[in-house]
């Protein structure tokens, strides 16, 4: 009897650890038509990446650093790379030509809908943000704080594509090209 009321402690203890964990990898679904994103950046990507004159240098790290991101920060990490190019890129790039601001703009707004529904989620609780998740958006702030500002801006407009993908693999419910 003694050893039947232990296992069944041990299953509610279990059960309650797997509901915690689990609603701690709950992640936000971002409805966004991503094709929309990514059609706007390839019009814009060839102009804007030949203008990149550090080509040996990237903003938003490697491509492994994103993949390293826990599963559990990637909300966090989302809804701070999304800040980063609505408060510092899109408004540090200065472009002359109206047809790329044109798709520019299309893009900081898809960034500024996906942000505020990734705040929504913040103050749901849903997306928590954990000091690993923290260091990983510091990394690309100091990455783009070592350019010059019209560099930074160009550089880490031309690694949208890294972001796009990012983004495409860990948001699956998103509509995508």
């Amino acid at each position: 009897m003694k050893a039947q009321r232990v296992s069944l402690c041990l299953l509610g203890t279990m059960f309650v650890l797997c509901s915690v964990h689990a609603r701690g990898l709950r992640r936000c679904l971002i409805s966004m038509d991503m094709r929309h994103i990514e059609e706007s950046f390839q019009d814009i990507k060839r102009i804007i990446q030949a203008k990149d004159t550090f080509q040996n240098v990237t903003i938003l790290s490697t491509w492994e650093t994103l993949h390293s991101i826990k599963p559990s920060d990637v909300c966090c990490v989302t809804k701070n790379i999304l800040a980063f190019y609505v408060d510092r890129v899109f408004k540090d790039h200065q472009e002359p030509d109206p047809q790329i601001l044109r798709r520019i703009s299309s893009i900081a707004n898809s960034f500024l809908f996906m942000q505020k529904v990734l705040q929504q989620c913040q103050e749901q609780r849903l997306c928590r943000c954990r000091q690993e998740a923290t260091n990983a958006t510091r990394v690309i702030h100091d990455n783009y704080n070592q350019l010059e500002l019209r560099s930074a801006a160009i550089k880490s407009l031309g690694e949208l594509d890294v972001l796009l993908a990012w983004i495409d693999k860990n948001y699956p419910g998103a509509p995508a090209a």
